[in-house]
């Protein structure tokens, strides 16, 4: 099935630079059609105005335009990681050049919010357990990179 609703970022003259990037830390990545300014514009002739990319299967579009508009974190992106390693890896290049946020977020040098949260974590705060939940979330907000073996350490302390 075709996706039919997909993420149009605004980058403020630097979505070449995004897209490379992103397809660079995820795996399955991959940069599609580049739409070009034509002579009538907008913006010099050549210049890249879209730049269309997927990330495992996700259509996005990387516009390139001069703006004073900035990424909130009212919008981000949950990176669903498998265990601390993938955390890890995803950490490490998403916040470098970046900065790194409480729970689990970082803005990345473009401005784009990300949620690295490893699988455990949602396990562990939607436990029928409601204390098991609460100790995970307690545990989670004293981080930034979530650490899953220290989530374990805090439920398990109960």
């Amino acid at each position: 099935m075709q996706q039919k609703i997909s993420p149009f970022l605004w980058f403020n003259g630097c979505a070449e630079d995004a897209v490379n990037f992103y397809t660079s830390v995820f795996a399955e990545a991959t940069i599609g059609k580049t739409m070009r300014a034509s002579k009538a514009g907008p913006g010099p002739e050549g210049s890249v105005l879209t730049i269309g990319f997927e990330l495992f299967g996700r259509k996005f579009t990387a516009f390139n335009f001069p703006t004073d508009f900035k990424f909130t974190e009212a919008v981000s992106f949950v990176v669903d990681c498998k265990d601390q390693a993938e955390v890890d890896y995803y950490w490490d290049c998403l916040s470098e050049g970046g900065e790194p946020r409480d729970c689990g977020w970082i803005r990345d040098r473009f401005g784009v919010f990300w949620q690295i949260t490893p699988t455990r974590l949602i396990e562990l705060m939607t436990d029928s357990d409601p204390d098991v939940a609460a100790r995970a979330a307690t545990a989670m907000m004293t981080m930034q990179k979530i650490d899953i073996a220290a989530l374990e350490r805090a439920v398990q302390a109960g």
